[in-house]
């Protein structure tokens, strides 16, 4: 039985805290819905903010919500060369010990002392789809993409849960090591 599942390119991206939205765009503010994203209930929002590293300035970094309990910073390795931030390859969520960045908003500043990260290379299953295909929460896992230079990506982590939606989700370095794009599909080989 193969096992496709369907590709999400993430480009740099920021999830913030209420309490930072409203120092960057005012007290009482909530972010607004650009689109969804393929995760239930998340969106990218219309509202943007720059990131400050020490080398390095990116002007508008999109804003994904709804607002989360912890402020993170999730940007490609080039990225982190481009503003000069030492950014290790976390899992979402996992942010202590990593680096901060000033993020400026229209309303104010935010100076974060953690939270900037590589996101690992992940797929989200929702229960069903895992029980499936045999496959448990954290596991690693070989994905095969098939883009012009298509390759194998290892230490693929399984995040299942019954609130995700199948998708598996890259940076934009590995989208563009292989040419794989969002809407493409990829194999889990094992």
């Amino acid at each position: 039985m193969s096992k496709i599942v369907p590709v999400g390119v993430s480009a740099r991206h920021i999830h913030l805290t209420q309490e930072h939205i409203e120092v960057l765009f005012g007290e009482g503010y909530q972010l607004t819905e650009f689109k969804p994203l393929s995760q239930p209930g998340q969106f990218a929002a219309n509202e943007t903010v720059a990131v400050v590293g020490s080398k390095g300035t990116f002007e508008k970094v999109r804003i994904l919500g709804p607002a989360r309990p912890a402020t993170q910073l999730e940007i490609s390795r080039t990225d982190s060369f481009a503003i000069g931030v030492k950014a290790p390859v976390r899992e979402s969520g996992k942010i202590d010990g990593t680096p901060g960045v000033l993020l400026k908003g229209p309303a104010g500043e935010v100076q974060i002392e953690e939270g900037v990260i590589v996101a690992a290379r992940h797929i989200h299953f929702h229960t069903s789809d895992a029980e499936k295909w045999g496959i448990k929460d954290q596991e690693l896992l070989k994905v095969r993409l098939s883009g012009e230079r298509g390759l194998v990506l290892e230490n693929v982590i399984a995040r299942v849960s019954d609130s995700f939606a199948l998708d598996m989700h890259i940076d934009t370095d590995e989208a563009n090591a292989s040419g794989a794009a969002t809407g493409d599909t990829a194999e889990i080989i094992d």
